[in-house]
């Protein structure tokens, strides 16, 4: 008789290869999908035995990448049932119809830019618009075929078209605060890509007087959405201070 629970097959053990160093230092306001904010920059950090320049040979003529990682800030619980945020935190779906991070195996996949590869004392990926938290451990990675992996004509389920963008203003201090920065401009345009996909909580999804804090780079980042006077919201960046504890 087969005992399927004693497999050897059933069970691997995997090493993470690399780690992310991120422009995300928290889950909160990440676009929850890659390609959202292509301000978003990151780097991946080859970790030894991984970090060997032959590895990473030919991949100087690849533009984008598929990352394998763990969603290690998630609880190893995991559900049938999960909440998508795009259906409003309400209504249920079956976690492998969705891109919830309470997976049973916690395993991601993201679709990022490789900007370039720095070579020298390691090997390090500079990758931007990805959707990946600081420290997020890597397990693999693989060039994107275009020509075998483009489908604009699959369906998306309960997905099947990018979420609405919000408009983002910014306060007089803000303003200021932008333009005491080197990376003032670099920043602003992060911030207008993040704040745009709404990161609230997903039952929040109109005017709301409480004000949000999401911490990108250095900073955190306060704001709060208002009404436009025409039906639609308005996400307004009150201030942007240093975030206590950021890397200098």
């Amino acid at each position: 008789m087969h005992d399927i629970d004693s497999d050897p097959g059933d069970r691997f053990t995997m090493q993470a290869i690399g780690r992310i160093a991120s422009d995300y230092p928290d889950k909160f306001g990440i676009p929850r999908q890659p390609g959202l904010a292509d301000e978003a920059r990151a780097v991946l950090e080859l970790l030894p035995p991984f970090d060997e320049s032959l590895a990473v040979r030919g991949l100087e003529g690849v533009s984008h990448l598929w990352l394998t990682f763990v969603f290690h800030r998630s609880p190893e619980r995991w559900t049938p049932l999960v909440r998508p945020p795009r259906l409003g935190g309400n209504a249920r779906l079956g976690v492998f119809a969705t891109r919830s991070t309470h997976r049973p195996n916690r395993l991601g996949l993201s679709l990022v830019e490789l900007e370039k590869i720095e070579i020298g004392n390691g090997v390090r990926l500079h990758l931007r618009g990805h959707d990946l938290v600081d420290g997020t451990p890597v397990l693999d990675i693989k060039p994107y075929l275009p020509w075998a992996e483009s489908r604009p004509a699959a369906e998306a389920g309960f997905a099947p078209a990018p979420p609405p963008r919000r408009q983002v203003t910014f306060s007089t201090a803000a303003e200021a605060q932008l333009a005491s920065r080197d990376d003032g401009d670099s920043l602003r345009r992060l911030i207008e890509q993040v704040l745009a996909q709404d990161p609230r909580p997903a039952y929040r999804g109109g005017r709301d007087a409480r004000r949000y804090g999401v911490a990108l780079r250095d900073v955190d980042v306060r704001f709060r959405a208002h009404d436009d006077g025409a039906g639609g919201i308005v996400m307004e960046v009150m201030e942007i201070v240093p975030l206590a504890g950021a890397r200098s």
